[in-house]
């Protein structure tokens, strides 16, 4: 790869969406959902970045706050406040060994006075890959080995609980250690509350996001609620895998045209280990 003096303005995001301290949590996650963003950078009056708050972000606070009502909670209390930031002169190589540092997914870009100039995310290191590998790369190389997974008939309530536990974005789904779905935090916060749902929820992610119930029978108690649920009412059912001899380019491409973020990686139809945009991120920055 040739990364090291490649220019970070290639990649460079500068047309952000972003809220203030003050937003709500049920506005921040319209915003989300409208614009379908996986993140939102938190700005002052003078648009200097204060925060980020993330899908993730959303799904730990609502998981902490039980049966609490969330109508008025605002994202000042929960944002990512430990900003990790880079000048739009640095190169894109040093973006990627940031990322991998802090285990982070995106990282903002100031300008002058540290104002917002923009914002560099996983999605534009790994689209970037494509153009600057020499040599092939492949997915058995450098997938991650150690997968987290449930069986169709887990509850929500353990799958959260992996989810946030293990620190992980995605988690699989197998029957005999065949993938047959994924869960991801987009998939499950929805889910998490009947309350929410019929709060802010438009009536296509209501009818979306039933899970073969009627809404009118959802408990108003949100922890008990995940009992009745298993991962199989939530999960995007039939993934798109990829072989573990297949070559890293070929799952960038399907990344972008899907717009996921991991694939299940098998071997004769069974799961041998899953990659991800850190994946690919990590390997960037190992260069």
């Amino acid at each position: 790869m040739l990364l090291k003096n490649a220019d970070l303005n290639k990649i460079i995001i500068k047309r952000i969406i972003t809220i203030s301290p003050n937003t709500s949590l049920l506005d921040a996650r319209e915003v989300l959902l409208r614009h379908n963003l996986k993140r939102l950078v938190v700005t002052d009056s003078k648009k200097r970045p204060v925060g980020i708050i993330t899908e993730k972000d959303i799904a730990k606070t609502i998981y902490a706050l039980g049966d609490k009502p969330i109508k008025s909670i605002k994202i000042s209390g929960f944002m990512s406040k430990n900003l990790i930031t880079i000048k739009k002169t640095d190169s894109i190589y040093d973006c990627a060994k940031l990322m991998k540092k802090n285990h982070i997914s995106s990282i903002i870009v100031l300008g002058k006075n540290d104002v917002l100039e923009g914002i560099v995310t996983k999605t534009d290191l790994v689209s970037i890959f494509l153009t600057h590998v020499i040599s092939p790369l492949k997915v058995s190389k450098i997938m991650t080995r150690n997968v987290v997974t449930v069986m169709p008939g887990d509850s929500l309530l353990y799958v959260e609980s992996l989810l946030i536990h293990n620190r992980i974005a995605r988690i699989v789904v197998q029957r005999n250690r065949i993938p047959v779905g994924i869960i991801t935090y987009r998939d499950f916060v929805p889910a998490k509350l009947p309350y929410w749902i019929s709060q802010s929820a438009d009536p296509q992610e209501v009818e979306n996001y039933k899970m073969k119930s009627n809404i009118n029978e959802f408990q108003t108690n949100q922890m008990s609620h995940l009992l009745h649920f298993k991962a199989v009412d939530i999960m995007s059912s039939n993934p798109i895998t990829v072989e573990a001899d297949e070559d890293v380019g070929v799952v960038v491409l399907l990344m972008i045209r899907n717009r996921i973020s991991g694939l299940p990686v098998v071997k004769k139809s069974k799961l041998v280990g899953i990659i991800t945009k850190s994946d690919i991120v990590r390997a960037i920055a190992e260069n």
